[in-house]
C-alpha cells in the first residue's frame, strides 16, 4: 500500500478515536502532524503515546473558532477532517450543538483550507447519510430521507464540499465510515459505540443491553482500514477519484447477535466465565437504521483501496488492547 511521508498534515480532532490513529500512523511514516481538538470529545490520553514526538504539534482549539482553523492550517499541505459531534442519540437530545459543531465548524475549516491553498481536504463523511434508502449493499450514489440530525450534518457536509471544489477548485474527498472500531474508542459515557461497550461490560461482568432482538446488523470496520484509505485518499493523483465521496467498510454485515458471540468467544479467552454472560434485550433505538451494508466497489475501483482486517481479525486486535487498558 502507499503511505504518505515527509508531509504536514492537520488533523482535525486528532485526539479522538479515529484521529489519533490516523496521527500515529503518519508520525510514524515521517510526517509532522498538526492536531487541532477542543477536547469535548477527545481525550490527553489518546495522544500521550506520541505528544513529545518532534514531529507532532498541539493546538487546543474548537473548529467554531474561524481564527483557530486559520492557525491551524498554517503551512499545511492536507487535511484530515475528523472533527466532529458524533452519535445519533445525542444529536436528537441536542441538535443545535450538532448542527453548530458539524456543519458551522466544517465551513469554518473548508474557509481556511481554501485561503491557505491547502492541497486536498479529506474529511469524515457518515454512513447515516443513507438515512431510510432500503436498498443494500448501500451505494454512494443512492441515498434516501436522513433519520437523525446528525445525518442531515454529515449530508450536508457532502453538499458544501462539492460546492467549495466546483467554486474554488478545492479538491476534496469525503470518507462515509461505517461503523467503525479499534484501539482508544471510548468505552464509557451516555453515547458510547456498540462494540467498545460491549466489552466493557462483559470485562465487568455486566449483561449488556442490546436495542432491539439483536437482528440490526452493521458493517463494522476496524480503524487500520480506515487509516488506509485515508492515506489513499490523499495520495491518489486520479483526477476521477477527487471530489466525490466513498464507503468505507469491509463489505460485510453482522447482525448484533453474532457480534456479541463473537465477543464473549474472543473475551473468555481472557476470562471463561464470560462466555456465560447473557445479553438483556431492550428497546429500539430512535433513529436507528435496521441494516448497514457497503459496496466499497468505487473505493476499491478508484482509489485501489483493500481492507485488510475482517471483522474477526479486527476485534482480535481490539480486545487485546481493551482488555490491557481496561485491567490495567
Amino acid at each position: 500500500m502507499p503511505i504518505l511521508s515527509s508531509s504536514k498534515v492537520l488533523i482535525t480532532g486528532g485526539a479522538g478515536f479515529i484521529g489519533s490513529n490516523l496521527a500515529e500512523a503518519l508520525l510514524n511514516q515521517g510526517n509532522q502532524i498538526v492536531c487541532l481538538d477542543n477536547f469535548s470529545t477527545g481525550k490527553h490520553e489518546n495522544i500521550r503515546p506520541f505528544a513529545d514526538h518532534p514531529g507532532f504539534r498541539l493546538i487546543e482549539g474548537d473548529i467554531r473558532n474561524p481564527e483557530d482553523c486559520a492557525k491551524a492550517v498554517e503551512g499545511v499541505e492536507y487535511v484530515l477532517h475528523q472533527a466532529a459531534l458524533g452519535s445519533v442519540p445525542r444529536s436528537i437530545n441536542d441538535p443545535a450543538t450538532t448542527n453548530n459543531v458539524n456543519i458551522g465548524g466544517f465551513v469554518n475549516m473548508l474557509v481556511a483550507a481554501r485561503n491557505a491553498n491547502v492541497k486536498r481536504f479529506v474529511y469524515a463523511a457518515s454512513s447515516s447519510t443513507y438515512g431510510d434508502h432500503p436498498a443494500l449493499p448501500k451505494i454512494e450514489e443512492n441515498i434516501g430521507k436522513p433519520l437523525s440530525p446528525y445525518a442531515i450534518t454529515k449530508y450536508v457536509n457532502e453538499l458544501y464540499a462539492n460546492v467549495f471544489a466546483d467554486l474554488y477548485g478545492m479538491e476534496t474527498i469525503g470518507l462515509r465510515y461505517f461503523n467503525v472500531f479499534g484501539k482508544r474508542q471510548d468505552p464509557d459515557g451516555a453515547y458510547a459505540a456498540v462494540i467498545p461497550k460491549f466489552i466493557r461490560s462483559l470485562i465487568d461482568g455486566v449483561p449488556p443491553v442490546i436495542n432491539g432482538e439483536g437482528n440490526h446488523s452493521r458493517d463494522f470496520t476496524y480503524v487500520e482500514n480506515v487509516v488506509q484509505i485515508n492515506q489513499l485518499a490523499l495520495l491518489t493523483q486520479n483526477p476521477a477519484a477527487l471530489n466525490t465521496v466513498y464507503n468505507v467498510a469491509f463489505g460485510e454485515n453482522t447482525s448484533l447477535n453474532e457480534l456479541y458471540g463473537l465477543l464473549t468467544e474472543f473475551l473468555s479467552e481472557f476470562r471463561p466465565e464470560i462466555a456465560n454472560i447473557k445479553p438483556v434485550y431492550g428497546p429500539v433505538r430512535q433513529g436507528d437504521v435496521l441494516h448497514s451494508l457497503a459496496s466499497i466497489e468505487k473505493a476499491r475501483t478508484l482509489l485501489g483501496y483493500q481492507p485488510a482486517y475482517n471483522l474477526r481479525a479486527g476485534l482480535k486486535q481490539a480486545i487485546q488492547w481493551y482488555y490491557e487498558y481496561l485491567c490495567r
